[in-house]
């Protein structure tokens, strides 16, 4: 069975705006106002954990310790608002449900947390197109190493020698030639980073996702 995994934010949805929106709330709540802009949503798009940083590092007195310790504010704030102008990038669920339809088994591994990405996924009406879904903390290790896209593969009901992950960093690319499997990145956010890492193919439009993943699996 051919399976393609993919990747969610920045790959499948573009979050960036609801991520940005529930740290900037938890930044205003310890008196330290908006300290993320649209100019951010690169960084938001490669998980909280960076987009909460990112935040700290521009004022002064926050310690690492402190900084880990109170993430979990984060991400009470952004399960509240957690699909507010999260969107699926054009042509995603189409392109999904003609690979399903050719036979394709489909999946996710991504680097949010199992329980907030399911919930994504159900008010983004999607969560039925996935065999598979491993999170941050499905495991005890996360990307980029690849017991969790082996995992995602493995519960999709796939095999490793004809699966292949759709992500959009360097992550998901280092993830993939661990595991063994190609890798398509998205050049939805930085075309020119995409090239760069010299992944196995590459995908500007959700409309060729089908041609796309067929020239990378045999």
């Amino acid at each position: 069975m051919r399976t393609v995994i993919f990747d969610l934010d920045g790959t499948l949805a573009d979050t960036a705006g609801d991520l940005l929106a529930a740290a900037n709330a938890c930044f205003r709540d310890l008196g330290l106002g908006d300290l993320l802009g649209p100019a951010d949503a690169p960084v938001a798009l490669r998980g909280g954990g960076p987009c909460w940083r990112s935040g700290f590092s521009r004022v002064g007195g926050h310690d690492a310790g402190e900084i880990d310790r109170q993430y979990p504010r984060l991400l009470q704030a952004y399960e509240a608002a957690i699909c507010e102008s999260t969107r699926l990038y054009p042509g995603a669920a189409e392109a999904v449900e003609h690979l399903r339809a050719a036979g394709w088994r489909t999946g996710i591994c991504t680097n949010k947390p199992e329980r907030l990405s399911a919930l994504l996924l159900e008010r983004l009406g999607c969560r039925h197109l996935f065999d598979s879904l491993v999170g941050a903390d499905t495991l005890p290790v996360r990307k980029p190493d690849p017991r969790p896209l082996h995992e995602a593969i493995r519960r999709a009901g796939g095999q490793t020698g004809r699966a292949c992950l759709v992500g959009d960093s360097g992550t998901d690319r280092d993830t993939a030639r661990a595991a063994g499997v190609p890798c398509l990145l998205v050049t939805f956010a930085d075309p020119a980073g995409m090239v760069a890492l010299a992944p196995e193919g590459l995908l500007d439009r959700y409309e060729d996702l089908p041609r796309a993943v067929a020239a990378l699996v045999p």
